[in-house]
């Protein structure tokens, strides 16, 4: 039986979008319709043209440059900024927030659109109307805390808040849970639902197609900047399989790549590694943690957000975390101590952070010096970097790991989400590290571009490489790796090989200080 959410009116329609940045056509003739009251999911690979499309719609590339029209509400609209969309009653979610961390929570929500009395900020109604507002939100912290003391699912929350604040009529949400653990995720669903049942319509940008499935009440398919269908759930049976079809335009029969594990002797260990909170000295965020890497082996680590999973990882890269206080690194059974990042490059080490934005990138580099940034010296005479080898190691990677550009000396900042991370990964793989870090490789990417990544994995640990990989996605760990190491609250807790994991004891050990590791 068809929702009732599929008989409301069309809210919006985008006719015959096309817009162009030098030398690329992002979007070409793009259409999309939704149906006031549901929720509307865009889907496609990284370079699709998603995030452009919805910065069309909320004004963030005014009219003027694009061609095309915007029916909103059954009458042309031509916004010249955000604030004129926001007028009109849409809000747009960035995958970035745009809060400001050392504000508080009231004062984010009502920045630049401050109540006032008699000509001044009154602060007591801001504080009371913010209060009315995180409360439909769900969330129940003081509107006096700082953005910055509260995690990034609450930060969703506040955003979600402040364009309520705004009369909301079209929320536009891009990535919404990229960064949120399961929990998180969940809520923040629920809580779309919720606004669903008040009359308020979504647009919902995601890569995490068992949620556009779950919550989704139509799909609209981009696929290289051209729509390719809209599709009924319910009335389509759309499950993830044909979601993927028409993102990629193929059928992925195997996500995760076949593997032949070829693995070698034990290379690399950890033992009895403890580390403190950088600022918070009574906090452990690791505890007398022990593990070891063998060459060729994939070795997942799991955990809930908060777990200490990166926290381990960068402290045992040349602590780039935390404060060390104890514990020894071993490498090819010798004693190695690492200081500091430059060290740990040295040794044999890379790390691919998590947050390839703020810590794996350089935004304002072009394509070919981020890729030899970690280690110039290889290439460099007399501290001169030679400008030829740069642009032929960078054209190499470039062909040999299919990053889209048309030129290496492109600017990494016009990348899509997973060529850039094929950027930090050449990056790292032009150190010729023995032990590659992988911190959240496939976040924010999209199904194409994560089995493009996993292919890449597979083929350096088939190469000798020792792998340590970390996820939030079980289905990811249990698709990639050899072994499996469960962490909660900086210790480990679980090692099993991943023929033992399955994901039920995988979240047990995940959830529990109850240890039952065996280092192997």
């Amino acid at each position: 039986m068809e929702s009732a959410v599929h008989t409301g009116p069309t809210i919006l329609e985008m006719r015959d979008i096309t817009k162009e940045f030098p030398g690329v056509k992002a979007l070409e003739d793009v259409t999309l319709t939704v149906r006031a009251g549901e929720i509307h999911a865009v889907c496609g690979e990284n370079g699709a043209g998603k995030s452009t499309l919805m910065k069309v719609l909320s004004g963030v590339y005014p009219h003027g440059s694009y061609s095309g029209e915007i029916i909103y509400q059954g009458k042309e609209v031509r916004f010249s900024n955000i604030r004129s969309s926001e007028a009109v009653g849409i809000a747009i979610i960035h995958q970035e927030l745009a809060l400001i961390p050392l504000l508080s929570i009231t004062e984010n929500i009502f920045l630049g659109n401050e109540p006032t009395r008699f000509g001044v900020i009154d602060w007591i109604q801001a504080k009371k109307r913010a209060i009315e507002l995180l409360a439909r939100v769900g969330l129940q912290d003081d509107p006096d805390t700082l953005v910055k003391n509260i995690g990034v699912g609450k930060q969703q929350l506040v955003e979600i808040a402040k364009a309520l604040n705004k009369s909301v009529k079209l929320l536009i949400l891009d990535e919404p849970t990229a960064a949120l653990n399961e929990s998180d995720s969940q809520h923040l669903l629920d809580l779309l639902r919720g606004l669903q049942g008040k009359g308020i319509t979504s647009i919902m940008i995601s890569h995490k197609l068992n949620e556009i499935e779950a919550i989704a009440d139509s799909i609209t398919i981009l696929r290289d900047g051209r729509t390719i269908e809209t599709l009924d759930v319910d009335a389509d049976g759309v499950d993830e399989d044909r979601i993927i079809r028409g993102m990629v335009g193929r059928v992925l029969e195997h996500r995760f790549p076949e593997r032949n594990s070829k693995i070698g002797d034990v290379f690399f260990e950890v033992k009895n590694w403890n580390v403190q909170h950088p600022q918070v000295s009574e906090r452990m965020v690791v505890k007398n943690s022990s593990f070891s890497v063998r060459r060729g082996e994939v070795v997942g680590f799991a955990g809930l957000m908060g777990a200490g999973r990166t926290e381990l990882a960068m402290s045992i890269f040349g602590r780039a975390y935390g404060n060390y206080l104890s514990g020894q690194l071993f490498k090819d059974g010798k004693e190695i101590k690492l200081h500091n990042v430059h060290e740990a490059i040295e040794a044999g080490l890379a790390y691919v952070s998590e947050d390839r934005k703020a810590l794996g990138l350089n935004l304002l580099d072009d394509i070919k010096r981020s890729i030899v940034s970690a280690k110039l010296s290889k290439i460099s005479s007399v501290d001169v970097v030679d400008d030829v080898e740069e642009y032929q190691l960078a054209e190499a990677y470039r062909k040999s790991l299919r990053i889209k550009t048309p030129s290496v000396d492109e600017g990494v900042n016009k990348l899509s989400g997973g060529n850039q991370q094929k950027v930090v990964l050449a990056k790292w793989m032009f150190t010729d590290p023995d032990l590659l870090i992988l911190d959240e490789p496939t976040r924010g990417i999209d199904v194409g571009a994560k089995t493009e990544i996993y292919g890449i994995i597979r083929d350096l640990a088939a190469q000798g490489m020792g792998i340590i990989m970390i996820s939030s996605e079980l289905p990811e760990l249990l698709g990639v790796s050899d072994r499996i190491l469960t962490i909660f609250e900086g210790r480990i807790t679980n090692d099993l090989l991943v023929e033992q994991a399955t994901p039920e004891n995988l979240m047990r050990s995940m959830t529990s200080s109850d240890k039952k590791a065996t280092v192997r």
